[in-house]
């Protein structure tokens, strides 16, 4: 296998906060980077249900101070990093990477420090989706505007890479690196049997809030012939968690809720199960599910999904569909050796394709076409 390429120069990396499941694949970045990597990042409001990094490990933090106004999530919110500019004297980053995300106003002001120096900036982010609503003729010139500032894009999938191209950016310039919490996977995932045991057994995993549609995944359940109800296993914890059981007494007492579980805790739940679902947002775990060779059922979202999971070896559910939800259950129960075949498709495409060490690669490949500090086979 060729070695991995590196970056030569210093990278800078500003982030509104550092959720703790990014900071492996900072480290690893960091690690692809000789002059080394510093993150600029700061805390989340109190509202938010994100477990944060107080540390890296081989990449340097910098703590931002946060100025949130607004509500996170609502059209209105703003954020100011306190700070930004005496990191970027301190550090004196030979490229940078900002998450491309007009509501962060201090952004602009990084990306003229660094055109003051003729050092590149690269935005990251989700895409630029066309909105809809009577403000849009203006959003749309403005948000041009500051998309105008990168010189290049890294997109977390092929649609939100084809939306900044939308916007003007060369093709050679947008890069897409799947948006990946683990490292590739070291072993193949076990042979399960070409047959459900007494039931099928479906499992979710994940931090429970009302927009992973837990309920969803209940009712689902519930409406299937009684014949093909399987086991569920909701495996997390969260402030909506006392919500979701009292419903899953009322409509599905199959379900279980064993807590929140992490790294060896968790291997018996995916060992053990037959398909992974994902009703609502979110969904990292869903890689680590794929790397245990199951097949998945994703809620389609902001497009992260869509390059994940394919017909091969899973299915995509619009949102909140819960009678699309429970046909794709009532499909995927159907037969167990299907599940398998798909199973190991999932196992495939998270070898090859969406790891820590792909998405490190097209980092440093987007660097190189900067033309700065790249040394690569």
């Amino acid at each position: 296998m060729d070695s991995q390429p590196v970056f030569a120069g210093r990278l800078g990396l500003q982030q509104r906060v550092l959720p703790a499941y990014r900071a492996p694949f900072f480290n690893a970045l960091a690690a692809a980077c000789e002059g080394g990597l510093s993150v600029f990042a700061g805390q989340p409001t109190r509202g938010e249900a994100i477990q944060t990094a107080e540390k890296l490990e081989t990449a340097r933090f910098y703590p931002a101070r946060n100025l949130h106004f607004g509500r996170v999530g609502s059209p209105f919110y703003l954020c100011w990093q306190g700070g930004l500019i005496e990191w970027l004297d301190a550090w004196q980053p030979d490229a940078l990477i900002v998450e491309a995300n007009p509501r962060y106003l201090s952004t602009r002001l990084a990306c003229s420090w660094m055109r003051a120096r003729h050092r590149p900036v690269l935005g990251w982010g989700l895409g630029a989706p066309q909105g809809k609503g009577s403000l849009e003729p203006f959003r749309k010139p403005a948000r041009a505007r500051f998309l105008s500032h990168f010189d290049g894009m890294i997109a977390y999938s092929q649609r939100g890479a084809e939306e900044y191209r939308a916007y003007g950016f060369p093709a050679e310039n947008v890069f897409v690196a799947p948006n990946a919490a683990a490292p590739r996977p070291a072993t193949p995932p076990q042979e399960r049997p070409q047959s459900f045991g007494e039931r099928p057994v479906v499992l979710f995993v994940g931090r429970l809030q009302r927009r992973k549609r837990i309920d969803n995944l209940l009712h689902a359940c519930a409406a299937l012939p009684l014949e093909s109800q399987p086991e569920v296993w909701i495996v997390g914890d969260g402030p909506a968690m006392d919500d979701f059981q009292t419903l899953a007494r009322q409509v599905y007492p199959r379900a279980q809720f064993p807590g929140a579980k992490r790294a060896a805790d968790l291997e018996p739940y995916f060992s053990r199960a037959d398909l992974f679902v994902l009703p609502g947002t979110g969904g990292l775990a869903v890689q680590e599910a794929m790397a245990h060779g199951l097949p998945v059922i994703v809620a389609e979202g902001d497009g992260t999904q869509d390059d994940l999971v394919r017909p091969e070896n899973g299915w995509r559910v619009p949102p909140g569909d819960l009678g699309a939800l429970t046909r794709t259950l009532q499909d995927a129960l159907t037969n167990a050796s299907r599940l398998r075949h798909m199973g190991r498709q999932s196992y495939r495409i998270v070898a090859e394709e969406a790891n820590l060490e792909r998405m490190v690669e097209v980092f440093v490949n987007a660097l190189s076409s900067m033309k700065i500090g790249y040394r690569g086979d």
